[in-house]
């Protein structure tokens, strides 16, 4: 990685060693010969190469870069569900490379259950939905750290069934309530 410096100083300020500039503006910009994912610190603290460390850990990838494609892919997929406040919020705690993968979806009219959302992601990305379903879970669980559990439960409050599970949690269902007791049937 190469860092690089640049001043700039208006054109009306002496060019000399002694004076001043007086409003020199700073840009320091990191390049890297190899890819784009070594970022700096992303808003919510975690780096976009830390992300992909923990999808790659938790998928058990042999690369980073299909680590890279399972999170571009899950992430995409998930900002076309995700709406409002949740989706603002998810957003502030990604890293920046992973938040705009993120909010660069259009969300859907209609959003899809858990299963639904996994099917669709297996025929837009080319996989199985066995496959699929592993790479959302290995992306999502490391999102879910990063959202923290009170947005996962909005998130997951807000979407149809299906998602808790996505996120490494239980999905709790009311139980179904009959007419009558079992009591009260036998005596009928």
């Amino acid at each position: 990685m190469t860092l690089r410096t640049e001043t700039t100083t208006p054109a009306t300020a002496p060019a000399t060693p002694m004076a001043p500039a007086t409003s020199a503006t700073s840009v320091t910009s990191a390049t890297s010969a190899t890819s784009a994912t070594e970022s700096v610190p992303a808003r919510g603290g975690a780096s976009y190469s830390g992300l992909l460390e923990q999808v790659r850990y938790e998928g058990a990838y042999p690369t980073r870069e299909r680590a890279e494609e399972s999170v571009r892919s899950v992430l995409a997929a998930l900002g076309r569900q995700l709406v409002g406040d949740e989706r603002v919020d998810l957003a502030a705690r990604l890293p920046v490379e992973a938040a705009l993968v993120f909010t660069a979806q259009v969300p859907a009219t209609t959003p899809l259950t858990g299963w639904e959302f996994v099917k669709d992601l297996a025929r837009r990305t080319g996989g199985s939905p066995a496959t699929t379903r592993w790479d959302v879970g290995a992306v999502l669980a490391p999102v879910a750290r990063l959202a923290g559990p009170e947005l996962v439960d909005r998130v997951v409050g807000q979407l149809p069934s299906g998602y808790a599970l996505l996120f490494g949690r239980a999905e709790l269902v009311a139980p179904r309530r009959t007419a009558r007791p079992f009591a009260d049937r036998e005596a009928a």
